[in-house]
């Protein structure tokens, strides 16, 4: 008899803290909370278009912001409006705490991983990265996973634990600018001197090349399915990572129109020779 009439009184004190009013209340702080982070994200926006050299620093602010104010917001709503006993508080937490033990355990395992990418930090907000089959921009990083938007524009989701044990590459690590490779084929008798010069002047003088850094080259005699060329790998760095395709692409168009120009020979069809190792 006891133990039923406890049941019924916790019962009755759980429901008294969930009237219309205070769910009136909850649902109003709930908006208020989100009013506030739309406000936040949408100044760091404005912030990024004003200020393009901050663009990092202001999307790592405001990822940051809009995390405290989700977490200290709700946090202060439970406590402040539904004003629960502590003896309720504690037996909540508990309950709370067993049943996410079992049913999220793999939650926590990235939430755990966050905190290790928090305090290492492999990468960070605004960094091109390559993760398995995945390149794209890091947009956010949480507690629980990081936002990679594609070039495709697919914004990607991926657990925080993956990166604990899987390879990633950051491609600028926090700088805006970032190098760019890019490969030229020439045939076997063509002037590679020549075709160097060319890539080289359109580098140069390509509006997204970021010069303070150094344009470097590799060059190959390499099998591209039925041709036998020399590849002439272009190493230059683009002065914004938002600016990588476009770069890639004025490079590829004037280079080839110049190649056309200037007859530098394009690699032919293997017609018996042998293929290099």
């Amino acid at each position: 008899m006891n133990e039923s009439g406890d049941l019924v009184g916790d019962l009755a004190m759980v429901l008294d803290l969930f009237d219309l009013s205070v769910l009136a209340l909850l649902a109003l702080g709930g908006l208020c909370l989100w009013a506030l982070n739309w406000g936040i994200q949408h100044l760091g926006h404005s912030l990024m278009e004003r200020v393009p050299a901050r663009r990092f620093l202001i999307l790592q602010l405001t990822t940051l912001i809009g995390f405290a104010i989700y977490t200290l917001g709700t946090g202060a709503l439970i406590l402040g409006v539904l004003n629960p006993p502590r003896e309720f508080i504690l037996a909540a937490a508990g309950s709370v705490a067993v049943a996410l033990g079992f049913a999220l355990k793999d939650v926590a395992a990235s939430l755990v991983a966050g905190l290790l990418l928090l305090f290492d930090r492999p990468f960070q907000v605004g960094d091109r990265i390559t993760f398995d089959d995945t390149y794209g921009e890091i947009v956010s990083m949480g507690l629980r996973a990081v936002r990679v938007q594609t070039l495709d524009d697919n914004l990607v989701t991926i657990p925080n634990a993956r990166f604990i044990t899987d390879v990633v590459a950051s491609g600028n690590a926090g700088e805006l600018d970032m190098m760019v490779v890019t490969d030229f084929h020439v045939g076997l008798d063509a002037d590679l001197e020549a075709a160097r010069d060319i890539i080289e002047e359109v580098i140069v003088t390509s509006r997204y090349a970021f010069l303070k850094k150094p344009v470097t080259f590799a060059i190959e005699e390499v099998a591209v399915a039925e041709y036998l060329a020399i590849r002439l790998r272009a190493k230059a760095y683009v002065l914004d990572v938002h600016y990588e395709k476009a770069f890639q692409s004025d490079l590829v168009l004037r280079v080839t129109a110049l190649f056309r120009e200037r007859g530098i020979a394009r690699p032919r069809e293997l017609r018996g020779e042998v293929v290099p190792d």
